[in-house]
């Protein structure tokens, strides 16, 4: 399989997953009006196409000689299954931010959301493999939790902002201002999916399975699980009214194309990062190519964590300062915003270098 041999390219690697994780829902804000629900069956066709064409290709190259194949006949039975059941988690997840994002916008769905995921993937990794210094853990945790609130509050007045404006042009039958809690439910629902997803996938990590595996595993569990959960927020959407299989067919060419390049960044971020978590440097006197000596990671973890988790706050910014999300919006509710992603970054930046400080 092909991994990366340098501290450079380990770098460049974690630099695009951040790129493709906070930027892949703008393909879906390109579609227009396009329902979420319709735009997801093309989303998970790129995620596939991704996972199975690095499989084929970066996972069976390379001068090891070692395939695709042969990793996943190494492995076992229970690798494999831990990579299918994170996809499959994750897909839920996924599908209800994106969901947020369409009621609330990127700038207020992936900070609570994604910030939730945060703290729950750090609880899981305390669970199964404490590691890190527990008091810069648990300060990291209280200022993304502040965030969340802060974004939180933003939402709940932007929402009776919009309702004011509904009430003055006579769209509504109500006279008394209304904030919706449906996108913040929404989005920490996703959170509490996507961050217990991630654990399965250090399991399979931890067991063997190289991350060309685990790419393909994930994707097909994204897939496959779509074609349920798909159905189902067809049926009973989040917002408006039920969508009929037809409406995917009345679609243009170009929301059908957006929905795959949604796919293909996201999935491209994560083999990207799980490539780098797979890279190691091999220990003094072991030849510069020896995979079989085991080393040190290529890239401290806490940097290509950290990187990752900062496509949250790229996210936030497309919202704000391409999509204009929060236009119109008073001088206080736009300083609660700017607040919120400062807390957020101050949060992910003390739990990105808590493993440095341990004991």
């Amino acid at each position: 399989m092909v991994l990366p041999h340098t501290y450079v390219a380990a770098v460049l690697l974690a630099i695009l997953t951040m790129l493709c994780w906070g930027s892949w829902a703008n393909s879906y804000k390109l579609t227009g009006k396009w329902r979420f629900e319709l735009f997801y069956w093309d989303f998970a066709l790129g995620v596939l196409l991704v996972g199975v064409v690095a499989a084929l290709t970066f996972g069976s190259l390379g001068f090891d000689g070692f395939l695709f194949t042969d990793d996943l006949l190494n492995a076992g039975r229970r690798p494999p299954v831990y990579s299918l059941a994170a996809g499959v988690i994750f897909n839920l997840g996924n599908m209800l931010l994106l969901a947020a994002i369409a009621v609330a916008g990127m700038s207020v769905a992936f900070p609570v959301g994604m910030g939730l995921a945060l703290i729950v993937g750090v609880i899981w990794n305390q669970i199964l493999k404490p590691q890190g210094n527990p008091t810069l853990l648990f300060a990291g945790s209280l200022l993304v939790v502040a965030a969340i609130l802060l974004e939180t509050l933003v939402y709940r007045a932007m929402s009776r902002s919009r309702h004011e404006e509904l009430i003055k042009a006579g769209k509504t039958r109500s006279t008394k201002p209304q904030a919706s809690w449906k996108a913040i439910l929404v989005s920490v629902a996703a959170g509490l999916l996507i961050g217990s997803a991630w654990p399965l996938v250090d399991l399979s990590r931890q067991r063997g399975l190289g991350p060309y595996s685990i790419g393909c595993l994930f994707a097909a569990g994204v897939f496959l699980s779509t074609l349920a959960f798909n159905i189902f927020f067809m049926n009973l959407p989040v917002e408006g009214e039920p969508v009929e299989f037809r409406d995917y067919f009345r679609g243009r060419s170009s929301q059908h194309l957006l929905g795959v390049l949604g796919g293909v960044v996201w999935a491209t971020g994560l083999l990207a990062i799980l490539v780098v978590s797979s890279a190691t440097k091999p220990p003094e006197g072991a030849a510069a190519l020896d995979l079989a000596a085991p080393g040190e990671a290529l890239l401290n973890p806490a940097v290509s964590y950290a990187l990752a988790q900062a496509a949250t706050l790229l996210a936030a910014l497309w919202g704000l300062l391409v999509w204009k999300e929060c236009r119109g919006a008073e001088v206080r509710v736009r300083a609660m915003v700017t607040l919120a992603l400062i807390l957020f970054a101050g949060g992910l930046a003390l739990v990105a270098i808590a493993p440095l400080y341990v004991g």
